[in-house]
C-alpha cells in the first residue's frame, strides 16, 4: 500500500501548442481546448474521489491557470497554490518561437527530438536579440525568484531543468508530502518529465522516449523512503491517452503534404 501519492500533469494545450511552436518562457494562456482539457482532468479527478490539500504550480500563467480550472471543477478553489520558476517549462532558448515542424524539415526529425528529448543536449542560447529576449527577462514574475535575473537561464537540456527543480521537490514539495498532504503539481513538459525521471530512476538514454500529453493526471504511488511502488500510471481512457501522446511525438515531424 501506498505511504504517499501525489498527482502530477502537464498542463492543458497552450496557444503556441496549438501553433506547434516552442512556447518555453513565453507566457502563454491555455487555448480553447487546452481550457476543456484542463476542465475534463479536474472532472475525472473529482469522480476518482480525489481531495487536494496544497497545489504547486510554475510562475507561467498556463500551468496556473490549468490549476484553478481543476480546483474549480472539483470544487476544491480553497486549497493554496504555490508557485516557482523553478517547476517552469525547459528554457529552449534561441528556438523559442519557432515552429517544430519547420525546424525539422530544416535540421532533420532526429536533431528535433534529440533537441525536444533528449538528456543532456542544451539547444543554442537566447540572445538579447532574440524577438522575445526583453518579453522573458523584464518579467517581473522573476523579479520576486530566489535568484537574481542574471542567473536565469539563457538555454536549458532536460539536465538543467532537473538540476533547478530538484532544490524545490527536495526543500519545499517532499516536506508537505512527508506531512501527509495529498499534492497536486501542475507543471510542464519537461519539468513533469524531469521530476519523473528523478523518481522512478528513469535513465539518460531512456527519458528521450518518455512523452506527456497536455492535460493528463499522472498518479505517482510511493514507498517511505518516496521510491516508487510501480511505474506512473496516466489516468483517463488509455486509447485516448495513446493518440494525445502520439500527437506530441507528431509535433516534431515533417507535416506530409496531402494530395
Amino acid at each position: 500500500m501506498a505511504k504517499y501519492r501525489l498527482v502530477l500533469l502537464r498542463h492543458g494545450e497552450g496557444a503556441w501548442t496549438k501553433e506547434n511552436r516552442f512556447c518555453s518562457w513565453v507566457d502563454q494562456k491555455l487555448s480553447s481546448d487546452g481550457i476543456k482539457e484542463a476542465q475534463n482532468c479536474g472532472k475525472h479527478l473529482k469522480a476518482l474521489g480525489f481531495e487536494f490539500d496544497l497545489v504547486f504550480t510554475s510562475v507561467l500563467s498556463r500551468s496556473i491557470q490549468t490549476a484553478w480550472l481543476i480546483l474549480e471543477e472539483m470544487g476544491q478553489e480553497w486549497v493554496p497554490i504555490q508557485s516557482s520558476w523553478r517547476l517552469n517549462e525547459r528554457h529552449y532558448g534561441a528556438l523559442i518561437g519557432l515552429n517544430r515542424a519547420e525546424m525539422a524539415l530544416n535540421h532533420g526529425e532526429e536533431q528535433v527530438k534529440i533537441w525536444r528529448r533528449s538528456y543532456d543536449v542544451t539547444p543554442p542560447p537566447i540572445s538579447e536579440s532574440h524577438p522575445y529576449y526583453e518579453e522573458i527577462y523584464n518579467d517581473r514574475r522573476y523579479k520576486c525568484s530566489d535568484v537574481s535575473q542574471d542567473n536565469l537561464p539563457k538555454a536549458e537540456s532536460l539536465k538543467d531543468v532537473l538540476d533547478r527543480l530538484l532544490p524545490y521537490w527536495n526543500e519545499k514539495i517532499v516536506p508537505e508530502l512527508r506531512s501527509g498532504k495529498m499534492i497536486l503539481i501542475s507543471a510542464h513538459g519537461n519539468s513533469s518529465r524531469a521530476l519523473l525521471k528523478h523518481v522512478e530512476g528513469i535513465s539518460d538514454e531512456d527519458i528521450i522516449n518518455v512523452t506527456l500529453p497536455t492535460g493528463v493526471p499522472i498518479l505517482l504511488e510511493l514507498d517511505e523512503n518516496l521510491h516508487p511502488l510501480g511505474p506512473h500510471q496516466f489516468l483517463g481512457d488509455q486509447e485516448a491517452i495513446q493518440a494525445a501522446i502520439k500527437k506530441v511525438e507528431d509535433q516534431g515531424k515533417v507535416k506530409s503534404v496531402e494530395k
